[in-house]
């Protein structure tokens, strides 16, 4: 479905900035896989999604989506078959547009957003009702006007109203509290599932990474160092994790975020 090949990526090369981001990368991902990734801070989380998301072209190696080579794909055509979320909730979303015109939006909505037809207001009621914060009774009302969680929620729902082949969420209950990230993860989980959606999740909460979807990566300087699912992944604790990554790593995890995850 995603097959990754020795992908290269350095950040001002040349220069004494230098830094290799990305290192000899392979990956293979397959149709239905949800894979959580960890790793501490730099470890190339983020700019592997930036690589898939076209965000950024790699410096060498292929990057093919459901067959397709879109490794000099610019990123506002890929983002036709990836959705995605970032961590800060107010990425994703129009603050100035309401609830239902975002919603339009994201579905590819045809023509002047006045125009939106009684059938889509109806599919969008729909969708909103799955997050059980009472928006389909807001559809009107700016999003800006909406909390984090409820806004992430809202952009959960916009990335996936038109179920993508490939959906990327880079640590999307970060920045919420508690009660509202598990809300948010659960809720992850029924659209990955009920839409049998391909997703690759980073996340710093290591019990998370292990309880969600099926299949669990470890990256350090650019690199996966431990892939594991199936029946090795169901057996496994946090203190498994932290050890996996002293052995491949030659050094104990010393990030305070994923630590205190536990």
């Amino acid at each position: 479905m995603l097959d990754i090949r020795g992908i290269t990526l350095t950040f001002n090369k040349g220069t004494v900035n230098e830094k290799v981001a990305i290192s000899d990368l392979s990956l293979n991902v397959n149709d239905g896989d949800f894979i959580t990734i960890i790793g501490a801070n730099g470890a190339g989380k983020s700019t592997l999604f930036n690589a898939i998301g076209g965000t950024f072209i790699t410096d060498s190696g292929s990057i093919v989506l459901d067959g397709k080579d879109i490794t000099l794909t610019p990123e506002h055509k890929r983002a036709r078959s990836i959705g995605r979320l970032f961590q800060d909730p107010m990425k994703g979303s129009a603050p100035g547009m309401t609830i239902e015109e975002n919603l339009a939006l994201a579905a590819g909505h045809g023509g002047w957003l006045s125009a939106i037809s009684k059938k889509d207001k109806e599919r969008f009621k729909k969708c909103l009702r799955q997050l059980n914060m009472g928006l389909e009774d807001r559809m009107q009302q700016p999003v800006g006007l909406l909390s984090g969680g409820q806004r992430q929620a809202l952009t959960l729902m916009m990335a996936t109203i038109n179920p993508p082949k490939l959906l990327l969420l880079d640590e999307h209950t970060a920045a919420l509290d508690p009660a509202t990230a598990e809300k948010v993860l659960e809720l992850t989980r029924s659209i990955v599932e009920e839409n049998h959606l391909t997703c690759m999740m980073i996340t710093h909460n290591m019990q998370s990474a292990l309880e969600l979807g099926n299949r669990t990566i470890m990256m350090n300087a650019g690199r996966i160092i431990y892939d594991v699912s199936g029946k090795e992944r169901e057996g496994l604790t946090v203190n498994d994790l932290l050890e996996k990554f002293r052995e491949t790593s030659g050094k104990a995890l010393d990030n305070d975020r994923m630590l205190l995850g536990l």
